[in-house]
């Protein structure tokens, strides 16, 4: 299947997806936090980013803006993963260059769904 990286503050959070993700055959890189992404990224190659958005210090709008603004990266799919649910909050994520977008809390099949389209 892919290589996705998933980047959330919350380590429940990362656990959770991470089991989603490896029991649909994936293989899953995870990190903390938005720092130093880039260069993780060089060394990762992932055919995709999950991203949650409300992290400290880089948000994932911002990190979603600046891979999107990179020629390295501009063409790895990007999902946003948070509990900001509201339509104002989707339409930003979508202006920052996200391909997808799911809702915290969500289900196995929702997360997904949304990593599927994402790929293609």
């Amino acid at each position: 299947m892919s290589k996705i990286v998933v980047v959330d503050d919350s380590n429940a959070e990362l656990q959770l997806i991470e089991g989603y993700l490896r029991g649909a055959g994936h293989t899953v890189v995870s990190y903390p936090s938005s720092e130093k992404l880039e260069d993780r990224l060089v060394i990762d190659h992932p055919e995709l980013i999950i991203l949650d958005v409300v992290m400290p210090g880089r948000n994932g709008f911002q990190t979603c803006r600046d891979l999107k603004n990179d020629d390295r990266f501009k063409g790895i799919p990007v999902v946003l993963c948070t509990s900001k649910g509201g339509d104002s909050d989707k339409f930003w994520g979508q202006q920052q260059g996200a391909n997808g977008y799911v809702v915290k809390p969500f289900k196995a099949e929702e997360l997904l769904a949304a990593v599927k389209k994402a790929l293609g």
